[in-house]
């Protein structure tokens, strides 16, 4: 059977969708899984073991996407986000079953649509998606390896990372970068500080990390941190690559973004920051992997500089 399973927005987003895609792979190994992703995803897709295809949605019309659709011969599609231009495409192009979350304008074009009602918050985002699989096997084990993704070369990778730059001890990374659907995050003064309390330690090396578009950001930590001993790293490469470094860090300290996903998916123990509400919290967006310690961010001065103290608190203790 084919099966394409749609998630064609951010990467933390699309990482979500990876334990939905692991256990369709499992439960059936004949069955062909394609994936339906955003530019930005595709080289993490054409790197997991349990992805055969890969379909890249390049935004264009809607009769263009729906005959690259059609050309995969998909017998199944599960959409875990929707919207109509996607759902339309696949009207478009005949699959014969078309499964999805019943919520907007776009579910008219799905033939069989599933009640969740996510804005409740019952379950986590990669929760509700994995529900979606019951819909096409009632009987569907939802259990998923962890950490869900390994690539070969990261050792190489990660040496490679090591000698570049001087590094010889265990890592915590920070990230202070603030994109993808996240609603709070600490100031970069505020990393800083974080980061300097683990300089402290000799007995670890620290980097902060940065995007290859944080290129401001990047020479604005350079100014704060001064002669510290703390490296500045710009990822380089795909998203893969820098997948390949996480999976050996200590300890990645970020907002919840897609590097936290990403860091959590590979197995990296993570400190990870949530807006105080409940569609941006943990309960909805803690990622797939185990090891994960969240806080979340109050609005209020006050209690920002509270949780920001619980923060350091926390970080002493780890370290």
């Amino acid at each position: 059977m084919n099966i394409m399973v749609v998630r064609n927005d951010k990467l933390g987003d699309f990482i979500t969708a990876l334990p939905t895609f692991y256990v369709l792979k499992h439960h059936d190994p004949s069955n062909r899984l394609i994936a339906l992703v955003a530019p930005l995803n595709r080289s993490l897709a054409e790197a997991c073991e349990f992805i055969d295809e890969v379909i890249v949605d390049q935004s264009e019309d809607i009769l263009g996407l729906a005959f690259r659709i059609k050309e995969a011969r998909v017998d199944v599609s599960i959409t875990l986000f929707s919207n109509t231009r996607v759902a339309l495409a696949q009207w478009i192009a005949r699959i014969p079953l078309r499964i999805a979350p019943a919520t907007k304008i776009a579910q008219m074009f799905y033939n069989r649509r599933i009640k969740q009602r996510r804005s409740r918050v019952e379950m986590a985002e990669y929760e509700y998606n994995l529900e979606l699989t019951k819909a096409l096997f009632p009987e569907i084990s939802l259990d998923f390896p962890k950490p869900l993704l390994r690539f070969e070369g990261s050792e190489e990778a990660y040496k490679n990372f090591c000698d570049a730059y001087g590094i010889r001890k265990p890592v915590v990374a920070f990230h202070p970068g603030f994109g993808g659907s996240s609603d709070a995050n600490w100031t970069l003064s505020e990393y800083c500080e974080l980061a300097a309390l683990a300089e402290a330690d000799e007995s670890i090396d620290v980097v902060m990390t940065f995007g290859p578009d944080e290129e401001k950001l990047y020479a604005e930590a350079k100014s704060l941190l001064g002669e510290r001993r703390i490296i500045l790293y710009r990822s380089q490469g795909s998203v893969v690559d820098f997948a390949k470094i996480l999976s050996h860090l200590t300890l990645f300290v970020s907002t919840s973004t897609g590097t936290y996903h990403l860091a959590s998916a590979v197995g990296c123990e993570t400190f990870t920051f949530f807006a105080d509400s409940l569609f941006a919290s943990s309960a909805r967006w803690k990622s797939i992997g185990e090891r994960q310690h969240h806080f979340m961010i109050p609005s209020d001065a006050a209690g920002r500089s509270a949780m920001f103290e619980k923060v350091k608190e926390a970080l002493k203790n780890r370290l």
